[in-house]
This record gives C-alpha cells, structure tokens and sequence, in this order.
C-alpha cells in the first residue's frame, strides 16, 4: 500500500486515555464512541499510514499518585491493576476493529498468551510492515510509569516518525481551558517549554525519553470525526512538541 502523498508520516502512533473509551457517558464504554474511533483509525490505515496504539486502563482502574491515600490497594498493586485495564481496552478495540474488517493484533508487555502476543520489537514490526494495526497493551509492565511513558517507548522502539497524543482539547494550553476561558492556546512547544512551564500533558519521563530521541508529538483533539487523518494533513488544529 502506497503512503498518501498528503501524508508526511508513514509509521505513526497514537495513545489513547482510557477514559477516552467512554466517551460522555458514566460507562467504561461508549459504543458509539468507540466506533467513531475506530472508524478514524481504519481512515488513517487506509491512506496509507502504518498504525500504532496504545490505550490507557483510566475507564476502569488506574494507580493512585504517591501524594494520594484514596482506594485500599497500595501503588504497585494498583499500577499492576490499571496494567490490566489496558489489556481490556485493548480487546474492546481489536474487537471493534475486526467488525470493522481490520487486521489486528494486541501486543502485551504482561504475559498472557492465551489472551494477547507478548510484545517483542520483532513481531510487532513485522505486523505494522504488513499493515497490522499493532494495539500495545500492558503498559511498560513496570509500576510507577504512565501509558504516556510507554507509547513514548513504544514509538521509539518502532520508528514512528509520530506520536499522536488525543485529548479533550486541540491542543495544548496554558491551563484547561474548560475551567478558564482566557487559558492560552500553543500551536508549537518545545520539550523544555513543557518542564519550564510545567504543563501537565504528559509525565515528566514521558517528555524526557521524547526530548532525549528527539521524537515530535501531536496533541489533538479526539472529538471531530476522522480526526487521526486530518490532523496528520493539517486540516484539524493540534499542538507540536518537538
């Protein structure tokens, strides 16, 4: 399959919260959702852009910070249960995608072979070379790291030449913008503006494994219909880091 001309990217990767997964309603899913996501996922695919993914567990658990003493479970026993999580969004998604006629496979960095591949770079490349969408589940199988941490890993490891992070909002701002109107809106950042201004849209060993590798990210809203294609052709707003 030939790239799109219009395309600057060939292999990308996109993260998704989990929390993304249930769209506006209380629910871990959202079927509508879902399929809108899906549905943009196969529009990127199909102009010729090779895909990644990697899903956070936020729908259903995830680990409390160290300054929180919320839940009964401690930080590791709750981070190994968010791992868990990604799995089960991970599968919701691969089963999205095959209704859709696509072709999956979801690589876990926690061992579970009778449910997912374990995730080695090796065969997780080969399934992006023969236009396999490669969902990522499981985190980096390390306590105390975000998903963040791990698709910025993930994009490494695989030579994405992007990191696509959904949100809420098309882009990044100076505070959420939901809460104040007058937040500042950036079209470009640097790594180093991010730590300067401590803006909170990605973990700190997040920005520093992508500052270190030099890896660009493209923070974008997850709202408009078919947004993955439009953003990689400059057609929806988003915010650069690099």
């Amino acid at each position: 399959m030939s790239v799109s001309n219009k395309n600057k990217y060939r292999r990308v990767l996109i993260k998704l919260s989990g929390e993304a997964l249930g769209g506006k309603s209380e629910d871990i899913f959202c079927h509508e959702t879902l399929d809108r996501i899906v549905e943009a996922i196969y529009s990127l695919s199909e102009s010729g852009v090779q895909v990644a993914l990697v899903v956070g567990g936020g729908n259903i658990h995830r680990g409390a910070p160290p300054s929180s003493r919320r839940g009964f479970f401690d930080r590791v026993a709750g981070d190994h249960m968010g791992m868990l999580a990604t799995v089960i969004n991970g599968l919701a998604l691969q089963s999205k995608m095959s209704e859709r006629g696509m072709s999956t496979e979801v690589f876990s960095s926690v061992q579970m072979p009778l449910i997912c591949e374990e995730f080695t770079q090796r065969n997780a490349l080969r399934a992006l070379e023969e236009n396999r969408v490669a969902i990522f589940v499981g985190g980096t199988a390390a306590p105390f790291f975000t998903t963040d941490t791990a698709a910025v890993l993930r994009s490494i490891e695989m030579g994405c030449d992007v990191l696509m992070k959904a949100t809420q909002v098309d882009g990044v701002y100076s505070v959420d913008p939901k809460k104040d109107p007058a937040a500042e809106r950036f079209d470009e950042l640097s790594y180093k503006d991010i730590l300067a201004r401590n803006l909170r849209i990605m973990d700190l060993p997040a920005i520093s494994l992508a500052q270190e590798y030099k890896l660009p990210i493209l923070v974008f809203s997850l709202q408009g219909d078919d947004c993955f294609r439009k953003v990689l052709q400059g057609e929806e707003r988003f915010t650069l880091i690099s």
